[in-house]
């Protein structure tokens, strides 16, 4: 396993819940990566994350570790739950209030 594979592999399995964005949250740098913090803000869910546009092994590294191209990627509980439009429709559904009631809250 490649540094940067431990480091994505640290981070998704030592938090509730993992965001790697664009950005931070305080100051997302792409419309996706904003609608994630939005939603998870609005959850009121403690998360932590990393800005993928610190480092291109990072970047590069996140879409290799899930095989998904694009970028926010969220995970809880140490599982990949999706992108952007895939946290808004199981956030419209409700799935996502339910994937996230155990979690401790901000």
């Amino acid at each position: 396993m490649s540094d940067i594979n431990a480091f994505i592999d640290d981070k998704v399995k030592s938090n509730e819940v993992f965001l790697f964005m664009k950005g931070t949250p305080a100051f997302p740098q792409c419309g996706f990566s904003g609608q994630v913090v939005q939603i998870l803000n609005y959850l009121g869910v403690k998360y932590d994350s990393a800005n993928v546009l610190e480092s291109d092994e990072l970047r590069e590294g996140i879409k290799a570790y899930t095989n998904w191209p694009t970028i926010p990627q969220l995970y809880v509980k140490g599982e990949f739950v999706g992108g952007a439009d895939i946290v808004r429709e199981m956030f419209q559904a409700g799935e996502l209030q339910d994937l996230l009631k155990d979690v401790q809250a901000a």
